[in-house]
């Protein structure tokens, strides 16, 4: 392909200029989440060796469907791309392993070759959007990223093209944690993460953002795990993506597709997808029979201890691993409100050590139980980004370092900044008191966007 380019995999688009230059959150070798997620399909011979000859990656955020150190060990060769994160931890990380990095200007175009340049915006949230300009066609590379203060800035630039294309993560929202359970020890059912079908999420999502084509992306996976396979029923099927779309501005793609831009021609690709397994959590290092030792526990206590946020709205978490309890207290003033976390040891300290907890979260196979007062939308938004995002891989875990992260963040894009937070602000008191599947709360947050695009 002279210019052009594929999309395959998980969360992989591969850009062609005279061979191929840039490729995305190259998942393409070992499982995800502790061995929870594995691909959905194979990666054809043909788009895996486009692969390997490209100069560049860009990795978009620290989640191992996107961020596979197994797979980055296969494209040594490369240049690594990075957003311009605050905390600079996945920079710092990769370099530490040798590899080749460069952070990304935020919201600058970056030329890789004669007719490819691209755009990369890092958010609060710890994720990346890459918009990437192929000879005269737009790529807007969303993967899992929700606006976070961008969306204004991406509107407007797609605006100025004819030809668009968004590769966004649409589906049921198995991508995010979603295994609770009562105080009885009961599955509590998961509830889909919209009330429109996927399809016309797609449709909803393409016309406000004013698109011409969108390819479905980053959510290609299955659960392999024996304690983790019961989430299959919740993914998101190839079948799924079409389902009640109908826009008359935007065409829907197939997930996986290559695109010559100089033919104007699409041709789906057709990968065969990956066997149904199920392996034993043995096969990853979890035994649930498996108790905490007493280095564990102060572990744990040091890692949520140091979130100084937690203990403002949380007053302990409890862990419950090979049939113990062990509580973890972060207020001195009340009891009433917190978290029982049942995993197997092996998982919840290789989370803790390295600072990862969300890949625990994602994986699906450990419980969550919520007691006390807790807004509809469970871990969100107190618990979740605060550890995951703003301490974990933005490396804010005090007061002090929490303003400076979001200073920072507030820098960049001043008036975007401002007009996000009046809008999640809205959004995130709704979000306390209506569940976020709600399709009440989905008609809140559209409202909330419309009123706010005007200011």
């Amino acid at each position: 392909m002279d210019l052009g380019f594929e999309t395959i995999g998980n969360a992989t688009l591969i850009c062609h200029d005279r061979g191929p230059v840039l490729v995305t959150d190259p998942w393409i070798a070992g499982p995800a989440y502790f061995g929870s997620w594995t691909h959905s399909h194979v990666i054809p011979e043909e788009q895996m060796a486009n692969i390997r000859r490209c100069r560049y990656v860009w990795v978009s955020h620290g989640h191992p469907d996107h961020l596979s150190v197994e797979s980055l060990a296969l494209l040594r060769s490369t240049i690594i791309l990075l957003p311009d994160h605050v905390g600079g931890r996945i920079a710092a990380d990769l370099r530490a392993l040798n590899f080749q990095v460069v952070v990304l200007q935020d919201r600058r175009w970056t030329e890789l070759s004669p007719r490819l340049r691209v755009l990369s915006i890092s958010d609060y949230n710890q994720d990346g959007v890459l918009l990437v300009d192929l000879g005269g066609t737009l790529l807007v590379n969303l993967n899992d990223a929700a606006d976070h203060g961008w969306g204004s800035f991406v509107k407007r630039t797609i605006r100025s093209y004819d030809e668009t294309f968004l590769l966004k993560l649409f589906g049921y929202g198995d991508v995010d944690m979603f295994h609770f359970i009562n105080e009885d020890g009961q599955d509590i059912e998961p509830i889909p993460i919209t009330g429109l079908s996927v399809g016309k999420s797609i449709q909803v999502y393409a016309d406000g953002a004013g698109v011409r084509y969108v390819v479905p992306f980053s959510s290609m996976h299955k659960y392999q795990r024996s304690d983790s396979v019961w989430a299959r029923r919740y993914t998101t099927e190839l079948k799924d993506y079409g389902l009640g779309f109908s826009s008359s501005r935007a065409t829907l793609l197939p997930a996986f597709i290559g695109y010559d831009i100089l033919k104007a021609h699409i041709e789906e690709i057709r990968p065969s997808e990956t066997p149904h397994q199920v392996l034993p959590p043995e096969m990853f290092g979890d035994n649930w029979n498996d108790p905490l030792d007493q280095s564990d526990v102060q572990s744990l206590r040091k890692y949520f201890v140091s979130i100084q946020h937690l203990g403002r709205t949380i007053d302990f978490i409890i862990f419950r691993v090979g049939g113990k309890e062990y509580p973890i207290e972060l207020s001195q003033s009340s009891f009433k409100t917190g978290i029982i976390f049942e995993s197997p040891r092996h998982s919840l300290m290789e989370a803790v050590t390295h600072e990862a907890f969300d890949d625990l979260l994602i994986g699906n196979f450990m419980k969550t139980c919520l007691i006390g007062d807790w807004p509809k939308s469970g871990l969100y938004p107190y618990f979740s980004p605060y550890v995951a995002k703003y301490a974990d891989n933005g490396r804010a875990k005090s007061d002090e370092e929490l303003y400076e992260y979001f200073r920072m963040y507030r820098n960049r894009a001043p008036a975007d900044y401002l007009r996000h937070c009046v809008e999640i602000g809205l959004v995130n008191a709704v979000r306390i008191h209506i569940s976020a599947h709600s399709p009440i709360f989905n008609v809140v947050r559209r409202a909330s966007r419309r009123t706010f695009r005007r200011l």
